[in-house]
């Protein structure tokens, strides 16, 4: 059964078409990624689908009912609250049955005769639907899924409107996988996680039970969690089944056939081209007037698109000492705005060598950038030191590229660099897909891909031998990523980089180095080699401890009968070799139930409504406990 579906779908910006003649078909456990360039269209297909964009053509059926989780590139700034408000307000229903549980329960202390039995079944009817609803479990829901995507306690308590973009996107992910949607809708939704939310949300999404449609340049990810392949390019969209790898296969494989067929259909009619012009006429003139008729009518075969990326050629590096850094003693922190210091690991006595490649792995917050910058002297270390070798010259990639000045044009930026003829600029500028007017458009109107790609010209220019990358590939999308993945393999010098791509660290880094705990661990050997020994060095950490209570972790499904978590002061059964003594457990039970009670009394003159609700609660556990023993004691 199609959760969505769409006809002929198309969207126009002026008179740029974004995307046209889609016809899509999304079913009810449905795992789809899409892939495309950037500004292919792939956001706005999203958005079209959701009903949250108009479109110009074509038709969308999507059910009245249908609960969606969407989960946009950056979340906006909205409601007065703090994250863990917004997130908490996903479970609104249960709050509202909380506090209907507790003014029930007042009701029933406060009445008498048959008020206080009207008022005892409205309150079990309470207990039934908010059990059924997943009320026991919902608050480890929370805490399992915020831990999952890395907020903690001190960012779930930030107002919204002071949260960063990363934290709250990754507070819009939290709240929807909490709302159990019937489709969950994902627009890169790995840009702001580190290694843990990324391994947890992988693992999330690979049991989830309903429809997700997920948009990332992160291929390891696509690798792990899609089983369908949406790609959108030149307005049009195709799909393959399987997962990303699958996907570069038959892609492969049919760019061959519309090339082998192209070839064929354009000797074909340079051929019947040929036999026109010569016969046009004389005798064989009606069989060329023939064939020139076919010919009008032939179905063309278009070119197999050949994608534009970026051309990064890598060049010479100059040969540095054996040594290319080395540190001493050096402990890495900061100091804060009393003067003190912080600090945020110790780096162990270690030597960097000519032509390795090493990446720097932690979790987010954890000090890699911080570490980076120590490591060339950008920020003072607090203890000990760092030092480059000989004839070293670094090229240093900047998150973000916030460096560049955003008044510069993009010609003046590499200028700012390096003083070039303005035809030799022109074409180096062209490699990195500027080219025309773009080349006078202003820094500050460019999109993160491109400011990107303007930096990582503004380094290469310099023609560096040693590479220091802070997470390169951000805001690139897969085809840049694999030109600059292509440029790093062939680079003849050092390369030191921090990132969360997986696919970059597996294909490069033949050294890691481990920030946890407040170290660093350094291993000799590939990603593969260390995660097969050390899986447990980078994993999702235990919850700390949290103001939410200690329940059983479970996403809440609605009509589901679930299992009821008793409060740590209930009676609890015990495992017996023999028959258990029914009286001794009837007698506990009651003497339980009228110590509720007592207490109950004592909260209702208190006014104490959510110490009402925990003992209205237990009281109608307790109970139908009894129930049960007074049956199997009769029976």
């Amino acid at each position: 059964m199609a959760v969505i579906g769409a006809s002929q779908l198309g969207l126009h910006y002026a008179e740029m078409e974004i995307f046209g003649d889609i016809t899509l078909q999304v079913n009810e456990k449905a795992r789809i990624g899409i892939v495309g360039p950037n500004g292919s269209g792939k956001t706005s297909l999203l958005r079209v689908l959701l009903g949250e964009q108009d479109y110009d053509s074509g038709t969308i059926f999507r059910p009245e009912q249908l609960r969606i989780g969407y989960v946009p590139q950056t979340a906006m700034q909205s409601g007065s609250g703090t994250l863990r408000e917004q997130i908490i307000e996903t479970f609104r229903h249960l709050i509202d049955l909380e506090e209907q549980m507790a003014e029930s329960a007042l009701e029933i202390q406060q009445t008498q005769g048959s008020g206080r039995k009207r008022a005892e079944r409205r309150y079990s009817s309470l207990v039934d639907r908010y059990e059924s609803e997943g009320g026991y479990d919902y608050h480890n829901a929370i805490e399992r899924v915020v831990a999952g995507v890395g907020l903690s306690e001190e960012i779930l308590d930030t107002l919204t409107i002071d949260a960063s973009g990363g934290e709250r996107t990754r507070a819009a992910l939290a709240t929807a996988l909490l709302g159990d949607p019937d489709i969950l809708v994902l627009d890169e939704p790995t840009n702001y996680l580190d290694f843990n939310g990324l391994e947890w949300l992988e693992g999330f999404l690979s049991t989830f039970r309903n429809a997700f449609i997920v948009v990332s340049h992160d291929r390891y990810f696509l690798d792990r969690v899609v089983t369908e392949i949406w790609e959108i390019d030149r307005a049009r969209m195709k799909t393959f089944p399987g997962n990303y790898s699958k996907y570069k296969i038959l892609k492969a494989e049919e760019n061959e056939r519309l090339s082998k067929e192209y070839r064929k259909q354009q000797e074909h009619i340079r051929r019947e081209e040929y036999f026109i012009a010569r016969y046009h006429a004389g005798q064989r003139s009606k069989e060329a007037r023939g064939r020139a008729k076919r010919l009008d009518k032939i179905n063309m075969i278009d070119a197999p698109a050949v994608e534009e990326t970026v051309a990064i050629r890598s060049s010479e590096a100059t040969r540095t000492g054996e040594i290319v850094l080395r540190t001493t003693d050096l402990e890495v922190g900061f100091i804060d705005s009393e003067g003190g210091k912080v600090t945020l690991f110790e780096v162990p006595d270690t030597e960097i060598h000519r032509g390795t490649t090493t990446a720097i792995i932690g979790n987010n917050g954890i000090g890699k950038t911080t570490l980076l910058k120590t490591l060339l002297s950008d920020i003072p270390a607090l203890e000990g030191k760092s030092s480059l070798g000989h004839n070293v010259k670094t090229g240093y990639f900047r998150q973000g590229s916030d460096e560049i000045p955003p008044n510069l044009t993009v010609m003046e930026a590499l200028l700012q660099i390096k003083n070039l003829p303005i035809g030799e600029a022109r074409g180096f500028l062209a490699r990195f897909l500027f080219r025309g007017e773009e080349i006078f458009e202003k820094v500050s109107s460019l999109s993160g891909g491109e400011r990107g790609r303007l930096a990582l010209a503004r380094l290469l220019i310099l023609e560096p031998n040693v590479l220091v990358l802070d997470e390169p590939t951000t805001h690139l999308d897969i085809p840049s990523r694999e030109a600059l993945e292509e440029m790093l393999t062939g680079f003849k010098g050092t390369i030191l980089f921090v990132t969360h791509d997986r696919h970059l660290i597996s294909l490069l880094a033949n050294n890691l180095w481990i920030i946890h705990d407040g170290k660093v661990d350094t291993f000799d050997g590939t990603y593969e080699e260390w995660q097969g020994q050390n899986s447990q060095k980078i994993s999702t950490p235990p919850p700390s401890e949290s103001k939410l209570p200690d329940q059983k972790i479970q996403i809440p499904g609605k009509g589901k009968k679930q299992k009821k978590q008793r409060p740590k002061n209930r009676i609890k059964s015990k495992k017996h070799n023999t028959k258990p003594n029914r009286e001794e457990i009837i007698d506990r039970l009651e003497k339980r139930v009228q110590e509720i009670e007592i207490e109950l009394s004592v909260s209702t003159g208190d006014a104490d409504l959510e110490r009402i609700r925990d003992l209205g609660i237990e009281h109608s556990a307790l109970n139908e406990e009894l129930r049960n023993a007074l049956d199997q004691w009769v029976n």
